[in-house]
Formats: structure tokens, C-alpha cells, sequence
């Protein structure tokens, strides 16, 4: 009476795992035959002059092996500075030199925070020098996620203008530490108790576009204002904060009078803005989704070039990409680690530039996005790809095709492991 019992779980067990088996193995074919035709990166072209990247990092959050690298026409290191957890906003000064925001963990000078602590900052970078650390101006923050310093720029004055995360304000500072001015988002913006216990607004990116005139990312509220010294907030962008419009958004360019480019990292795509006048609607007139037929994932920069065309940090995918005003990549370069922001030298990014298209023309719209995704198997695979940076060719489809085979195998193991027990216990109950 036993054996047809053992005989019948020993099959079902089988075959449970030999599905499972062919499953993974078909993830394994899916991934050499993607890995044989993705398309390879484009170098030369007119990047003489190199590309400056600033590196956020690898592994869980991406807080390790930041650095700023500098990328010549062929896609060559010429420099590579890996002295920090990560790397945000690059710019590269008149002497050489480089203005970097970064953060570093494990800090024991932790002001008001238990040690260990994230101090966070920026830094004069000298890539000649030995010790490439020039200068630094640093503080620390409560934690080493949502709090960081994602931009400083040296102001004409001399001073340098900065974002902090975690107290949500932008400020001016001298070198000798003196702060100089300063605006806090909580003059417009109702703020929690402690602002320092929550991500709250997430203030990204800050520009200046004239004396004493500044461009802000509030990137929680969906919405870019300008700020004036003595003034406070004179104009907002995307009052209402729309995400159809922007989400999340990341290093805003202002190409000239009411015409802004924006990478819209919610909604995984670059977008160009344009309004007829100071009092109308912001309304997008060029958008782009994707690259060489891979969809953006969570683009954090979009440069607009002096020769026309768009430089782009895909940083979910690792890469960077420039493309003309169709969307032809034109230039593209692929990382191992995830990128915050690039910047093609020596202009770097510009107050102002060439616009695309106009409220009746719009040039590109969410091209090559590489397919409709699965809403949450989509963001769990940026998220994944954000942490982990993956090849190029790894798609959301073959992370289902690894989950299912995962899913498959259990499977496969549970019902075999029951039909065990359900022998066992009948031939417990046979020899009563």
C-alpha cells in the first residue's frame, strides 16, 4: 500500500522542481541572448573635452563608492576620485579644480546626533594634488539617506551657494564658514515639528540665474520656485504641483524666459517646459522616455548642450546618453555604478540654452520607452536597479522570470515535502 503513495509524491515533487528548473534555465537563456544583442555605447563624437561625473554609488541606499570621474571623447578615466560614500552635483571651476557636494558616513564629529553619524557638504576637489581634498565645508545630519547635500555652487561673490536636505533651506556660506543669507522652505511650506525626522521636501538642486536670483527644487512638492534675496519666493513652477506635469523631479535647467528643462525622475522621462507669458500655465512642449530602446529609470539630470543636443544621467540604468532633438543617441556611455549627474565640458551646465519645440510642436514624446511595464514589478525593479546597478540589457521581464522560477521551485519543494508528510503519516496509520 506504500509504495504507489511514495511512488505518486515522488513524481508530483519531480516534476514541481523540474519545472522550476526549466524555468530558471529559460532566465539564463533570456539573459546571454539579451546580454549578445544590447546595444553598445557610442563614444567619440564631440566630447573633446571630456564629461565630468559625479558618482553616487553602489549597494544598499548607494552609500559606498561614490566618486567624481572624468571621462574623455573615448569613454576613458582620465581621473577618478573615490574618497567618499557618494558624490551628487560636479561642476568644474576656472582653475581645474572641482566643486563636488558629497556625503560620508561613520562621522564621529556629530553635533546633536548620537555618534556614528553622516556628515554631509561639499568640497573643492584638486585632481593634481595628492590629497585631492582642496577645501571642505561640512556638517552633520541625522542620518545618511534624505539628509545629504545634493548641490553647491561658488557664487561671483565669492561665496557658495547650497542645499541642505536636512534642515530644508538653501543658504550662502563664505570659506570661513560664515553663513551669509539664507531662505527656509518652512516661509512657504507647512513643516513638521522636526523636520530633520522626516523626508519632507527632499530640496535637491538650487541654480543661480541672476544676482541674487535663485532656482530651487522642492522635489516632495513637485515644484520649482525662484527665490530673491530680500525678496523670497517671486515665481513658482507647477503651482499646483501636478505630477503629470513633473514628479519627484531632479536638476532643473533653465534654458532662458519661460522655458525650463526638467529631468522628471517620477515619471522616468526628460521634459522641456515652456509658458507664453509670467502668468500663464507651464505646459510640456518635447519629452523623452527612453534611450536606444531602454526606458529611463529614475533620470536625475538633463543638460541642454550648446551644440543643440540633451545630455542625460539615466541612473537607474547606469548610463549616459546624449540625444538630439528627435531622440537619436548620438553619444552614450555606460556605467557600474549609479550616477547622480554629468556634466560635458567645459561649458557644464548653462543658464540658459537652445529650446525644443513649442506649444503646437511637440518634437519627441516618450520614445523608446521600451514597452508598458507592471506598476509594481516596474518599481520594484528600479529600485533594485538603483541599489544594484545592473547590466544595461537586464530588463523588469527578466526580473519576473527570475521571481516566478524562485516562486516555481518553492513551489515545486512545498508539494513534495507535503506528499511526504502524507506518506509518512499513512504508513503510520498502515502499522496500527
Amino acid at each position: 500500500m506504500n509504495g504507489p503513495a511514495v511512488v505518486r509524491s515522488l513524481d508530483r515533487g519531480q516534476v514541481g522542481l523540474v519545472v522550476a528548473a526549466a524555468a530558471l534555465l529559460g532566465v539564463t537563456v533570456v539573459f546571454g541572448v539579451s546580454a549578445a544583442t544590447a546595444p553598445a555605447d557610442r563614444l567619440g563624437n564631440d566630447t573633446a573635452n571630456g564629461t565630468l561625473v559625479g558618482i553616487h554609488g553602489g549597494g544598499v541606499g548607494l552609500h559606498e563608492d561614490g566618486s567624481v570621474r572624468l571621462l574623455d571623447g573615448e569613454g576613458r578615466t582620465v581621473y577618478d576620485i573615490a574618497n567618499a560614500d557618494s558624490y551628487f552635483e560636479v561642476y568644474r571651476m576656472d582653475d581645474g579644480r572641482v566643486l563636488a557636494s558629497f556625503m560620508n558616513g561613520d562621522a564621529e564629529n556629530c553635533g546633536p546626533y548620537p555618534a556614528p553619524c553622516a556628515r554631509t557638504g561639499f568640497r573643492i576637489l584638486d585632481p593634481e594634488a595628492e590629497d585631492p581634498i582642496a577645501f571642505e565645508y561640512t556638517y552633520p545630519v541625522r542620518t545618511e539617506k534624505n539628509s545629504e547635500t545634493h548641490d553647491a555652487e561658488l557664487l561671483p561673490s565669492g561665496e557658495f551657494l547650497v542645499t541642505d536636505m536636512e534642515h530644508e533651506r538653501v543658504f550662502t556660506v563664505w570659506r570661513n564658514g560664515t553663513v551669509s543669507w539664507m531662505w527656509n522652505a518652512s516661509e512657504m511650506y507647512d513643516a513638521p515639528p522636526d523636520p530633520t525626522r522626516t523626508d519632507w521636501l527632499h530640496i535637491n538642486d538650487v541654480d543661480r540665474l541672476a544676482e541674487d536670483r535663485y532656482l530651487v527644487s522642492v522635489r516632495n512638492a513637485n515644484q520649482l520656485v525662484v527665490v530673491e534675496r530680500g525678496e523670497g519666493v517671486v515665481d513658482v513652477v507647477n503651482e499646483d504641483g501636478d505630477p503629470n506635469l513633473f514628479r519627484h523631479q531632479h536638476n532643473p535647467q533653465w534654458l532662458g524666459p519661460n522655458a525650463i528643462l526638467v529631468a522628471d525622475s517620477g515619471n522616468n522621462r526628460i521634459v522641456e517646459l515652456h509658458r507664453d507669458g509670467p502668468d500663464a500655465d507651464w505646459e510640456i512642449v518635447w519629452e523623452l522616455g527612453g534611450a536606444n530602446d531602454r526606458g529611463f529609470a529614475w533620470p536625475r539630470d538633463a543638460d541642454r548642450l550648446a551644440n543643440g543636443n540633451t545630455l542625460i544621467t539615466d541612473s537607474g540604468n547606469g548610463r549616459l546618453v546624449e540625444v538630439n532633438a528627435s531622440g537619436a543617441v548620438v553619444w552614450s556611455y555606460t556605467l557600474s555604478l549609479n550616477p547622480y549627474e554629468a556634466k560635458r565640458l567645459p561649458e557644464g551646465e548653462t543658464v540658459g540654452g537652445p529650446r525644443y519645440g513649442d506649444t503646437a510642436n511637440v518634437t519627441q514624446s516618450a520614445a523608446a520607452d521600451g514597452g508598458d511595464g507592471v506598476p509594481v514589478l516596474s518599481a520594484t525593479f528600479t529600485a533594485l536597479r538603483s541599489g544594484y546597478p545592473l547590466p544595461l540589457w537586464v530588463t523588469q521581464w527578466h526580473l519576473l522570470a527570475a521571481v516566478l522560477g524562485c516562486l516555481l521551485a518553492v513551489g515545486g519543494g512545498a508539494v513534495w515535502g507535503v506528499e511526504r508528510v502524507r506518506d509518512a503519516r499513512g504508513r503510520r496509520a498502515d502499522s496500527l
